[in-house]
């Protein structure tokens, strides 16, 4: 069957075209079509009225939604999430895990996989493995009394149970280097987080194998003019990718303009870190164990205060990127998907062109998603 959207505001990185269409065959986009081209016959047409066409998001940080978390080691719970990050505009998702004892870790990793086998909603090609190997004094809101020295017997496991696409630790740890050294003879991205490392200990890590920094700004050594830590690695090393959660919470609407000012936009990708607390307004949720407080949109341990993941959603954090630089939607659009496929390795992902994939969002004026397509079917709509 082919599809045929028109009259679309075509936003993809570095191309932008107003009233244009897109034909969509075997799940796949087959025609890109501008003002006066003669369009071809479709079996469905999506009339977009000049709403924006976009290349579908990819979250690759996300643990929860609407009450749900990955680590309630529940299929249903997952394929709750994932349905929610549809609605976000969401089309690729790495579910995201937490610091849990070992054996709760294993399980909620193979629930993770069952998911990944079926990718009912949005697809999801493998997990993003947020601890257990952290900096004790770097939790954030990850339970202390799970965290763990890198155990490669541990890591490998998980990695054949749920296909591990991104590792976060801390690399100063005694032992984070091997594990580094492992994820890249397996494939697997590592990314700095919860860590207290100098520059000097991430430019050690880069040589092992470390090219990602989790949730950037968070739960990670600050920029210091006697040692700039985690942070001036991050703005400094061309070679890092930076997470970025912008929410207005994590990072200050001047730090959002100074990071898209002084770091290239390939190295930036929006991440939402959401939780059970997002799409639920305010209240209490759990997170990893720990009572979590939802006020005016922050989420934060309950005992302690910490920042505890986000309300975010990723429609949100374009645009609220969009109002905070000022930059053009075919720039900013890299870090909404481009940036992740091309870090991952995910084929055919993040733009619109032809023979790529047809995971697509179309979104209303004020950013709010009015469709999601995955593989050009229609899997969610306003």
């Amino acid at each position: 069957m082919k599809s045929l959207i028109h009259h679309a505001h075509l936003i993809s990185p570095d191309v932008e075209i107003h009233d244009a269409a897109v034909l969509i065959e075997r799940g796949r986009i087959a025609g890109i079509f501008r003002q006066g081209d003669r369009l071809p016959e479709a079996d469905r047409i999506i009339d977009a009225a000049g709403k924006m066409l976009l290349p579908g998001f990819i979250d690759i940080h996300s643990h929860g939604a609407d009450g749900r978390d990955v680590n309630d080691a529940s299929l249903d719970s997952v394929r709750h999430i994932a349905r929610k990050k549809l609605q976000e505009g969401v089309t690729t998702w790495l579910p995201t895990t937490l610091t849990q004892p070992p054996d709760r870790l294993a399980e909620i990793v193979s629930v993770c996989a069952e998911y990944i086998a079926a990718a009912d909603f949005c697809k999801a090609p493998g997990i993003h493995l947020e601890g257990p190997f952290i900096a004790p004094g770097k939790t954030g809101a990850q339970n202390p009394r799970f965290v763990r020295p890198p155990n490669s017997a541990e890591f490998e496991n998980l990695n054949r149970l749920g296909n591990i696409l991104i590792h976060s630790l801390a690399p100063e740890v005694p032992g984070a280097l091997d594990l580094i050294a492992t994820g890249k003879r397996l494939g697997i991205v590592s990314s700095a987080a919860h860590s207290a490392a100098t520059f000097f200990e991430i430019q050690i890590a880069k040589q092992a194998g470390l090219t990602h920094l989790t949730h950037f700004g968070n739960a990670m050594s600050p920029l210091h003019h006697r040692e700039i830590g985690v942070v001036g690695a991050g703005l400094l090393d061309d070679d890092l990718k930076l997470e970025l959660i912008c929410d207005g919470i994590h990072l200050a609407p001047e730090m959002i303009r100074l990071v898209f000012k002084t770091v290239a936009i390939d190295r930036l990708m929006l991440i939402t870190d959401s939780i059970a607390a997002s799409w639920i307004g305010e209240g209490e949720v759990q997170l990893g164990g720990l009572e979590v407080t939802v006020v005016n949109g922050s989420a934060r341990l309950k005992e302690s205060g910490e920042l505890a993941g986000s309300t975010l959603r990723l429609n949100e954090a374009f645009q609220n990127v969009a109002a905070i630089t000022g930059l053009p939607l075919h720039q900013l659009v890299k870090t909404t998907s481009w940036n992740q496929a091309q870090s991952l390795g995910l084929a055919d992902l993040g733009k619109i062109e032809i023979a790529y994939w047809a995971d697509l969002v179309i979104l209303n004026p004020d950013f709010s998603v009015w469709k999601t397509l995955v593989n050009g079917e229609v899997r969610e709509a306003d």
